[in-house]
């Protein structure tokens, strides 16, 4: 059964709060990214977590080597359930920084490579001289992300049935890009349902504003988690 984490990309502490009492158990997690890492730094993340709320801290570490260790050790006594770095930074950065994730005197964070952003496509990779194409560059991502000793990757609906078979049921796929029917697309390409998704063999699904801007949160919240039941 995949779990459902909401996205809670706001740099309103106030807002995130509220958003956070709204869900209550309608969701399995928060995720928290730069924009709320930036505003508002461990202390804010201090004030969202409960033994109950499991977080997904969102930073894409991306950097040499001893610098990732470096972040990735100061992050780990906020005990986050799972926690990304880019894959694109290469093994030497991936297998440091699993080693330090290795280090938490707490809950070991579940440690993931960032693939190819859900808001690129191939002619964005062609513009910055990546020539191939998205699902090509994410197997390879993905494969050098598991040599590596990471847990998992972030990745793409759309990719998510084939890693699921290169990588094996044990290998971690976190997915954005979920787009129920009844909301727009926004600024994210390749997209699916929750169902569609879950059905491709994703473990996490990350939703943000399908329900963040929803006059109810938590009632769409449990309307996707519903349809992953169905």
């Amino acid at each position: 059964m995949s779990e459902l984490y909401c996205a809670l990309d706001t740099t309103d502490l106030v807002r995130a709060e509220a958003l956070v009492a709204a869900l209550g158990s309608a969701v399995d997690g928060i995720k928290l990214g730069l924009e709320f890492f930036g505003a508002h730094g461990p202390k804010g993340v201090e004030r969202l977590t409960g033994p109950e709320r499991p977080v997904f801290l969102d930073l894409k570490l991306h950097d040499i080597p001893n610098t990732v260790v470096g972040a990735v050790r100061a992050l780990l006594p906020l005990e986050p359930a799972i926690l990304t770095i880019h894959a694109a930074g290469g093994r030497a950065m991936m297998r440091a920084a699993a080693e330090a994730a290795g280090e938490a005197d707490g809950r070991k964070p579940k440690l993931v490579g960032v693939t190819i952003l859900t808001s690129l496509d191939e002619d964005d990779l062609a513009r910055i001289g990546w020539q191939a194409e998205v699902s090509d560059a994410v197997r390879r991502l993905a494969g050098e992300a598991r040599e590596s000793g990471l847990d998992g990757v972030v990745c793409s609906p759309h990719e998510a049935a084939r890693l699921r078979r290169d990588q094996g049921p044990e290998f971690l796929l976190v997915v954005p890009g979920i787009r129920p029917l009844w909301v727009a697309s926004g600024d994210q390409k390749r997209v699916m349902t929750p169902a569609e998704a879950a059905r491709a063999g994703a473990d996490v699904l990350v939703v943000g504003r399908p329900i963040t801007g929803a006059d109810d949160p938590a009632v769409a919240a449990r309307r996707i988690a519903a349809e992953l039941v169905a």
